[in-house]
């Protein structure tokens, strides 16, 4: 049975992500190229290494920290979904929060755990004064699929940090 909570800090470590599968087979890839979006070939796999995981519990402990919000599905007590909103609004009028990260677990995809995940981050940053969700997202098909069946659209005012960290990532905007 699946349950749903906001995490604290202190359970936020290595451990949590035990049984949590960091995989994704990508074989094309959303490019913007002369202001046109286009379906490319750009294919790799995506697993998160023990490094990747590391930098993600710091990244999420600080989320808590400075006010922030994270919100986890569970499986039999096992993590399988997780999504992080920054407390701190931005854009030009202020009306910006950042979904700054978004995971189901392989094995669970497909059973409604992103949209429960995605459905609490707006609720929250909608009670935390913002217009609008900003979220810098992977560019594969699949996952830009996913954004985009929940409202999302490309952003009207680019995050700069995010283009610099990573430059293929869609910059996008989802009204709350």
């Amino acid at each position: 049975m699946l349950q749903f909570r906001t995490l604290s800090k202190e359970e936020i470590n290595r451990e949590l992500f035990q049984s949590f599968i960091r995989h994704q087979t990508v074989t094309d890839c959303w490019r913007k190229e002369n202001d046109t979006w286009l379906i490319k070939s750009a294919p790799f796999i995506d697993n998160w290494t023990d490094a990747d995981y590391e930098t993600l519990v710091l990244c999420l402990q600080n989320t808590v920290a400075t006010g922030g919000f994270v919100y986890a599905a569970f499986d039999d007590g096992k993590l399988k979904g997780f999504t992080s909103v920054e407390a701190k609004l931005f854009g030009g009028a202020q009306k910006y929060l950042d979904l700054t990260s978004i995971h189901v677990s392989e094995d669970m995809r497909g059973r409604g755990i992103g949209k429960e995940l995605f459905r609490a981050a707006k609720k929250w940053a909608r009670e935390h004064g913002a217009r609008k969700l900003y979220i810098s997202a992977h560019s594969a098909v699949e996952t830009q699929a996913f954004y985009k069946a929940m409202g999302c659209v490309e952003a009207q005012e680019y995050n700069q940090k995010h283009v610099d960290a990573e430059p293929y990532d869609c910059q996008l905007e989802c009204a709350l």
